[in-house]
C-alpha cells in the first residue's frame, strides 16, 4: 500500500525534474522548496546532467556493468540508456525502494534483458548483492561501475553512512568505479538549512543530512578520485551549457565525483 500523503524523496526529484509519477504531497514539498531557494530545479537537472558524464566516463573507462543505488523514477537519460548507447552489451541492475519508482522501473525495461530492477533498501547492501537479479546481471569478477547520486544525503549519521558504503566498496574488485554526489551545506548553507527546513516539515518517510565536503570525501575510502576530483557537481568535467546552472549557486548546492578502485 503506497502512501500517497507522505512525500517521497523518489517522486519529489521526479517531479522537479518535470516527471509525472508524482502526488499532491510530493508536488506540494517540491514547491515549497522551490519557493525557500528559487533556482532548485536546475539543481537536480545538473545531478541528471553528472549521470550522463558519469557512466560515458565510466563506459570509456572499461565498465561494462553498472548498480545504480537509489535509482528513482525512471525520467529522460537513465543509466542504461547512456550505457548501451555507448555499448549495448552494457548492463545495469537499478535499486530502490520506492514502489512507485520499481513498478514504472520495470515496465521501462520489459523486453530488455541487459537491465533489471531490485526492489530494496540501500541500507541493506547484503541483500542488494546477493539479489537474484543483481547475480544475473553483475559479475563482481569484473569491474561495476557503482552510483550513488543524490541518496546518501538521506542517511543519518546514527546510520554509518561511510561504513555502508564500505561495505559496497568491498564487494568490487580493483578497476571498479564509484560516483556520487551529495547535498552540501559547505558554501550555500542558507539554501541547504532552507531545503531542509522543508523536508522536516513535510514529514515525509525521510530526512535531508548535508555533508561538508570532507564527510562526503570519506564516503569514497580508499578509491583514488579522478580529475578534477570532488567538486561542485556542474563543474565535474562539464561538455557543455547544460551542463552547468546559469545561476551559479546552483552549482554549489552538492558536490560530484567519481573515483576508481586501485
Amino acid at each position: 500500500m503506497i502512501d500517497t500523503s507522505a512525500p517521497s524523496g523518489a517522486r519529489t526529484y521526479d517531479y522537479l525534474l518535470g516527471g509525472g509519477h508524482n502526488f499532491e504531497a510530493d508536488r506540494t514539498m517540491a514547491d515549497q522548496v522551490e519557493r525557500a531557494v528559487p533556482g532548485i530545479r536546475a539543481a537536480a537537472r545538473l545531478n541528471r546532467a553528472f549521470l550522463a558524464r558519469a557512466v560515458r566516463f565510466m563506459v570509456g573507462e572499461g565498465i561494462r556493468q553498472f548498480l545504480d543505488i537509489g535509482s528513482g523514477i525512471p525520467t529522460v537519460g537513465n543509466v542504461h540508456e547512456i550505457a548501451q548507447k555507448e555499448d549495448p552489451e552494457c548492463r545495469i541492475v537499478y535499486v530502490d525502494r520506492d514502489p512507485i519508482a520499481v513498478a514504472h522501473s520495470e515496465l521501462m525495461l520489459s523486453g530488455n534483458d541487459r537491465a533489471g530492477m531490485v526492489e530494496a533498501d540501500m541500507r541493506d547492501p547484503e541483500a542488494i548483492l546477493t539479489h537474484p537479479t543483481t547475480r544475473t546481471l553483475i559479475d563482481f569478477d569484473e569491474p561495476v561501475g557503482l552510483l550513488f547520486l543524490l541518496v546518501l544525503h538521506w542517511i543519518p549519521d546514527e546510520s554509518a553512512p561511510a561504513a555502508l558504503v564500505a561495505r559496497y566498496r568491498n564487494a568490487l574488485v580493483p578497476g571498479s568505479q564509484l560516483a556520487i554526489t551529495h547535498m552540501t551545506d559547505d558554501i550555500q548553507e542558507d539554501k541547504i538549512s532552507a531545503v531542509a527546513d522543508v523536508v522536516r516539515g513535510n514529514r515525509g518517510a525521510g530526512q535531508v543530512f548535508p555533508r561538508t565536503r570532507e564527510e562526503i570525501s570519506a564516503l569514497f575510502g580508499d578509491f583514488s578520485l579522478v580529475s578534477p576530483g570532488l567538486v561542485p557537481t556542474g563543474t565535474w568535467r562539464p561538455g557543455g551549457a547544460g551542463d552547468i546552472a546559469d545561476d551559479p549557486e546552483m552549482n554549489e548546492l552538492s558536490f560530484a565525483g567519481v573515483a576508481r578502485k586501485g
